[in-house]
């Protein structure tokens, strides 16, 4: 039984379907970590397919399809795996489709994650994503920054916005702790779905929560700072540019046990 599967609209993908793809960036994903069959946050992924597809397509695919499609990969693998679908258009790139044309989905599974342990270094880089709230394939800025940062001696980037904010990492969210609360950055980015899981468990368990601007100015008064994305609630984060960050082992605990809450779904 292979972990590696590679699904188009639910059948297995040929080389033919799949050459005209290579290089394509109009088309957006989601990525998670399937566990016994079963996905954490499955209304989450879905909702975002949805709302992206309606963004960059005007059209989505019912919820029900694309369920059809993840269960056809995952019948063929191991029951963990890390998963990730991708939605995109098959009149390609540089046209502009009707909304006739409906989507596709390719599927494709491999190893299961769990992240990199950490702590981590973060570089502070000034840059905001296009379309930071949809999840898009393409974005070479990703990598080149964290290329740059793990030249400059960081292990990976965070990105502030022109206005000085904290937003986001290169394929991470990021969260903060004052001591008693979890801080959330307000600035424009994607909305995770680690990142949705585990607000709502913290509701549940009764953490506060807020949302508010954090500057690297900011960070002295905090008491701890994470990263969390497909792979992981949590990876303590130590430094971010020249300012060093306290460890936090309570608040790490508290974002595991708040994403371990959540209840897995089969697709």
């Amino acid at each position: 039984m292979t972990t590696s599967v590679v699904h188009r609209n639910g059948r297995a993908a040929t080389v033919e379907q799949l050459a005209p793809l290579a290089f394509a960036g109009y088309a957006h994903f989601t990525a998670m970590q399937v566990r016994g069959g079963r996905v954490r946050g499955l209304d989450l992924h879905l909702r975002r397919l949805r709302s992206a597809s309606m963004e960059l397509f005007g059209r989505a695919l019912p919820d029900e399809r694309v369920r059809s499609f993840l269960r056809a990969a995952l019948e063929e693998g191991p029951a963990d795996v890390s998963l990730t679908a991708t939605v995109y258009s098959p009149a390609g790139e540089f046209t502009v489709a009707g909304d006739d044309v409906e989507p596709e989905v390719l599927v494709r599974t491999g190893p299961a994650a769990n992240g990199p342990e950490g702590p981590l270094t973060l570089a502070a880089v000034e840059h905001e994503r296009t379309l930071p709230a949809v999840k898009h394939v393409g974005e070479v800025a990703k990598t080149y920054f964290l290329r740059q940062a793990v030249g400059q001696g960081f292990d990976d980037a965070a990105f502030v916005d022109r206005g000085g904010r904290l937003s986001e990492g290169t394929i991470w969210n990021l969260a903060f702790w004052d001591g008693t609360a979890v801080v959330w950055p307000d600035a424009e980015m994607l909305g995770g779905t680690t990142m949705g899981i585990v607000r709502r468990q913290l509701d549940r368990l009764g953490v506060p929560q807020r949302v508010q601007e954090v500057r690297l100015a900011d960070l002295p008064a905090l008491s701890g700072a994470v990263v969390m994305n497909s792979w992981t609630p949590g990876v303590a984060v130590h430094r971010i540019g020249s300012v060093p960050l306290p460890d936090a082992p309570a608040f790490l605990e508290l974002l595991h046990r708040a994403y371990q809450a959540e209840p897995l779904t089969a697709p």
